[in-house]
């Protein structure tokens, strides 16, 4: 494999949804202040987006659109799936405080990889999830422009491995809020690597 330089890309963009019926749909949109950040090389992004914007220079504009299979495939059903109540018991309650229908809660699968479930109703010993990711089944559309392409510095590209080795919450994940695979307002951070069909061993607290 050549080696390649890291890049440190920030980049403001919206993001659009189109479905099967060619309807679109502004679903998320990074703010000045808050722009998506990210490291090439360490599979942060998605790999077509990041295709897309690492040979741009700074200030250049983008508007491009993914494929379902280059963003995060096709919906399926079969990963809606029935987790026991006493897996999100802390302390000998349920976690009611965090895990409520609508709620994006970070799990991990068998190989212990953090991944994002979608609570889609709380029964009376069961909570069923949604492993898809949220934008599964769509196709995707990227309007932005490059804030910063440059070399990623020493202490830089550390801290991504530091972030990577620690399984990105390390032990404590209670303050993930959508920080395990599903970066602060971005969707195109993280894969989803965990909705594979690997059951889940436990939620991240």
């Amino acid at each position: 494999m050549e080696n390649k330089t890291n890049k440190l890309i920030a980049a403001h963009y919206q993001l659009f949804t189109i479905n099967d019926n060619g309807e679109r749909k502004l679903v998320e949109e990074t703010s000045q202040d808050q722009p998506f950040v990210f490291i090439t090389g360490f599979g942060a992004a998605l790999d077509a987006l990041e295709e897309q914007l690492e040979n741009l220079e700074r200030g250049a504009k983008f508007d491009f659109e993914l494929d379902k299979d280059k963003a995060f495939g096709e919906y399926e059903p079969k990963r809606v799936i029935d987790l026991n109540k006493e897996m999100f018991v802390v302390d000998g309650h349920f976690d009611s405080k965090n895990i409520f229908k609508g709620a994006q809660i970070p799990l991990k699968n068998e190989d212990g990889n953090f991944f994002i479930a979608t609570v889609l109703e709380i029964g009376s010993d069961k909570v069923k999830v949604d492993l898809n990711h949220p934008l599964a089944g769509n196709k995707l559309n990227f309007k932005g422009y490059i804030i910063e392409n440059r070399e990623a510095t020493k202490e830089e590209l550390q801290t991504m491995l530091n972030h990577l080795n620690g399984g990105g919450c390390s032990g404590d994940c209670g303050g993930c809020e959508g920080g395990c695979g599903h970066h602060e307002g971005g969707c195109g951070h993280h894969e989803g690597e965990g909705h594979k069909d690997g059951g889940c061993c436990g939620h991240c607290h």
